[in-house]
């Protein structure tokens, strides 16, 4: 793999950092139509990044962290993958990961689809899934390597994406015989009866964002077929009663709308040969005034039970638009004031 040259800033102007890169045409790639990948690495470390035919100078007291994210994203295009928005994200979220915790890269995950061993990637039918930031990893980990998994944190954190996506690939390597996603029937200020349709119409609005990410997965055919055969299942909670889960990948989404005798019935459902996921977002109970949480007492309970992984996302986690985390931190700024 040709690396590129790395060039230290001649003396009068000491905040240039420069890198050469071998194949202009892999260059044109890392850049992006009208270098739009560069702009949003000036972006988001405030750097400037200035294109002189195969060097790329970089400005700005955030040189090296923005040299060491470009060169990351050149080896990802000479290995011929694929670069988007969301991947330069990741580079510089990962970075600054390196930077707070003091991680190298021996440090980095483990990939558990097979190759090289510094990354974590989840297969499925239609697209390979990538972690973005060190928690979304550590939830990965947390979900290949636990019954019984929790993960607890605001909204736009890829909680339930990331659940769905290892869920889809326990199944098509032949791990579980089915995947089952559920949520709590909780109404968010709208009543359900002055819905139209039928039982099923009204329940469709909660499920949605469970159809959404399983289309992201799968084909429309695959999956038609998976859901007609039973294969993948999408229920409210309550209809999880009675039943034992076995062989099969168990999704509770929006678990902190789950009442504790709610909860308790549904960890209780786990049977051999089975995975379980839980997660929520205790800052959007929509539970009656007085109505505990499940997600709550669950997390208290269980806490200190072996086999039982927690993984906690934050504002920085959010992987949606930059705006929606400083709508977050602004929102436990004013709840912590």
């Amino acid at each position: 793999m040709a690396i590129p040259m790395v060039h230290e800033a001649r003396p009068e102007t000491p905040l240039e950092l420069t890198l050469e890169f071998p194949d202009n045409r892999l260059l044109i790639e890392l850049c992006g139509e009208f270098d739009r990948n560069l702009a949003q690495i000036e972006h988001l470390l405030s750097v400037h990044i200035l294109r002189r035919g195969n060097v790329l100078a970089v400005l700005g007291e955030a040189r090296e962290d923005a040299a060491e994210v470009l060169r990351k994203l050149y080896a990802r295009v000479e290995a011929g993958r694929s670069l988007d928005p969301g991947d330069i994200d990741a580079a510089v979220r990962f970075g600054n990961a390196e930077e707070e915790t003091g991680a190298r890269d021996g440090d980095q995950i483990e990939m558990f689809r097979g190759g090289p061993a510094d990354r974590v990637e989840i297969g499925t039918r239609k697209k390979t899934v990538e972690p973005r930031t060190r928690t979304q990893a550590d939830y990965v980990r947390g979900l290949y390597g636990h019954e019984l998994a929790f993960g607890i944190g605001p909204a736009g954190t890829g909680k339930t994406y990331l659940a769905v996506a290892v869920g889809v690939n326990q199944m098509i390597n032949g791990h579980v015989d089915k995947i089952i996603l559920s949520r709590p029937a909780v109404e968010a200020g709208e009543r359900l009866g002055f819905l139209p349709g039928t039982e099923k119409d009204k329940m469709d609005p909660y499920m949605r964002p469970l159809y959404d990410a399983l289309n992201d997965f799968l084909p429309a055919k695959q999956l038609q077929k998976l859901m007609e055969e039973n294969r993948i299942e999408i229920a409210p909670l309550a209809f999880m009663r009675g039943r034992t889960l076995s062989n099969a990948f168990v999704v509770l989404d929006e678990a902190q709308n789950a009442t504790a005798m709610q909860m308790k019935m549904f960890l209780t459902r786990l049977g051999q040969g089975s995975r379980m996921v839980i997660t929520g977002d205790r800052s959007q109970v929509d539970l009656p005034r007085g109505v505990a949480s499940g997600l709550t007492e669950a997390e208290r309970i269980l806490r200190g039970v072996e086999g039982i992984h927690f993984t906690y996302f934050s504002a920085k986690d959010v992987v949606r638009h930059p705006m929606v985390a400083k709508i977050i931190e602004a929102y436990d700024v004013d709840e912590a004031g």
